[in-house]
């Protein structure tokens, strides 16, 4: 709410206008009028006061109209209104309540029911406002929560909110990852066996996804991709995102031996790469994503293609940039779908002990 609250007197008798005004303005509140109903409904959409002042008995459009509309007016924030009435337990007051108004005053007006009523609103006001930016921040972090591990999804909010989240540039490292046999599981085991796995997978790979802090782009069916660096900037976000690699073969062993006595012939393949790319999020009113385009996320999805069970492929880049802290093999180099030129590829064996 604003300091200090705005308060819209309505009403077509200037002496009403200036005895309201004088009583209220003495408490330094920031007085705005309206002459009639039509002219308080642009000035309410306008200005859009704390709280509005509003006579009932007006020419041309009356104040439980004007109150109907402004109350139905769904562009429009809360907006408390007390209506004015020289008829005392009449229908007029009954009338205005049911058309949304908030409180009601009786003429001749008393100084201090005037200011008790005013005070009174802008308390609601200012806690009705109060209550709408709680839920606008959880909505916000419900939203952040699909891509990011909670504690980043609070960082991005407190380090400057959506703002880090429009269209920019930044070298990342990515990780894709899916099961190995999958498509032919798919196709031959009952729905609900395949969504029993794709559960346990999510569950399994969520978890880890979230303690190394990776920005989850999207699940596809047994495919899923991770990167790091973005939103928020991490110095070593190559050797995370293959440490959170090693993690997930670790999972997955576990995961495909229970498949495997369920009768499953499931295995775990992932592909990381290193680059720039362009992030933002994307999409429409009501579903947006957040996404990583460039070749990049495209290198990393052919190397894990090229996986087989158990394997972890990276790209030469990935191997330069951490080749002290793992033991891996080459593979020399691989003609990937979407490449021109040969690709060297790197299979990840483990870490190094004093990288762990």
């Amino acid at each position: 709410m604003r300091e200090p609250p705005r308060i819209l007197i309505v009403d077509d008798q200037p002496v009403n206008v200036d005895i309201l005004q004088t009583r209220l303005a003495i408490h330094g509140y920031e007085i705005s009028t309206a002459g009639d109903g039509e002219e308080a409904l642009a000035r309410a959409r306008t200005e859009q006061p704390d709280v509005i002042l509003l006579d009932i008995m007006m020419p041309k459009m009356d104040g439980i109209e004007v109150c109907r509309r402004l109350k139905a007016d769904t562009s429009l924030p809360f907006l408390p209104i007390i209506m004015v009435t020289a008829k005392a337990d009449s229908a007029d007051v009954v009338a205005g309540l049911e058309a949304g108004a908030d409180e009601y005053l009786t003429k001749p007006i008393d100084q201090a029911a005037l200011v008790a009523r005013v005070k009174s609103m802008l308390r609601i006001k200012a806690l009705h406002d109060t209550v709408q930016e709680q839920v606008g921040e959880l909505e916000r972090m419900g939203r952040l929560k699909r891509f990011f591990s909670p504690q980043l999804a609070e960082l991005v909010i407190s380090a400057g909110g959506e703002r880090l989240l429009h269209s920019h540039r930044r070298e990342i490292t990515v990780v894709f990852c899916d099961l190995r046999g999958f498509t032919a599981f798919s196709e031959t085991a009952e729905p609900e066996e395949v969504m029993r796995v794709l559960e346990e997978y999510h569950t399994a790979m969520g978890h880890v996804i979230f303690r190394f802090e990776g920005t989850l782009e999207r699940f596809t069916g047994d495919g899923l991709m991770v990167f790091f660096n973005d939103p928020l900037s991490c110095a070593d976000h190559t050797v995370r995102a293959v440490r959170m690699a090693v993690v997930m073969r670790q999972e997955m062993d576990d995961l495909t031996e229970r498949w495997r006595k369920r009768g499953h012939q499931l295995d775990f393949g992932v592909g990381i790469a290193q680059g720039y790319a362009t992030l933002g999020m994307i999409g429409f009113a009501g579903r947006v994503d957040y996404a990583a385009i460039g070749t990049v996320t495209n290198l990393a999805a052919r190397l894990c293609a090229e996986a087989r069970g158990g394997q972890i492929l990276i790209s030469q880049r990935v191997y330069v940039a951490l080749e002290e802290l793992l033991e891996a093999e080459s593979l020399g180099e691989l003609s990937l779908k979407g490449f021109l030129q040969p690709v060297p590829v790197f299979n990840v064996r483990e870490l190094k002990e004093h990288s762990t």
